[in-house]
């Protein structure tokens, strides 16, 4: 009865640990902040991480990602035992920051192994390569972000997960376009971060 019990309730925990209530969680609470913007409506008012309002949701790719394809949090965060460890001791004894600072996609794509390109252009995410962004995105003309006038970007200079996507070509081109929910350079160097 004890062997049973013992695998129902750690089956059950990993069941858990793959939902995104789990990531604010008992010793998850420098984590608080992001799951209001995982579970953002798109198209709808919400706030990000830092606590700034965002008019529309949809700029947030925590919550496109969920509302699209149910994607949870380990489909992008690869927690390393390490990390997880650390991330515990941290919270014991209180000495870490709140919210949790954000990963960068250079920490996502050293947990997995990957390049940084592979991170989002995979069979499993956008089964697409760069070469089809660019045809994909062709209708924005001179302002095509992922067009390599200027060198090429990685998508987290545009694609942010839990706050408000950012268009980088705005920092020069006030005239490019910026997608429902999303911000130009200059608006987004006026938020807290």
């Amino acid at each position: 009865v004890v062997v049973a019990v013992l695998v129902v309730a750690g089956a059950g925990f990993w069941v858990w640990h793959e939902q995104p209530s789990f990531c604010n969680a008992i010793c998850h609470t420098p984590m608080d902040a992001y799951l209001p913007t995982y579970e953002a409506e798109p198209g709808q008012a919400a706030t990000d991480v830092w606590g700034n309002e965002v008019a529309n949701a949809s700029g947030m790719m925590a919550a496109v990602h969920r509302a699209q394809n149910g994607t949870t949090c380990l489909g992008c965060h690869v927690p390393t035992l390490s990390e997880q460890i650390g991330e515990g001791i941290g919270w014991v004894t209180g000495n870490y920051t709140y919210p949790l600072e954000e990963k960068s996609l250079e920490d996502l794509v050293a947990a997995r192994g990957i390049e940084p390109d592979q991170f989002c252009l995979n069979e499993s995410c956008h089964n697409l390569t760069r070469e089809d962004l660019i045809k994909a995105t062709s209708e924005l003309g001179n302002y095509n972000p992922h067009s390599p006038q200027h060198s090429e970007q990685e998508c987290s200079s545009c694609h942010k997960a839990h706050r408000a996507s950012v268009n980088a070509c705005t920092q020069c081109h006030s005239e490019a376009y910026v997608p429902d929910g999303w911000l130009t350079y200059t608006q987004a160097n006026k938020l807290t971060a």
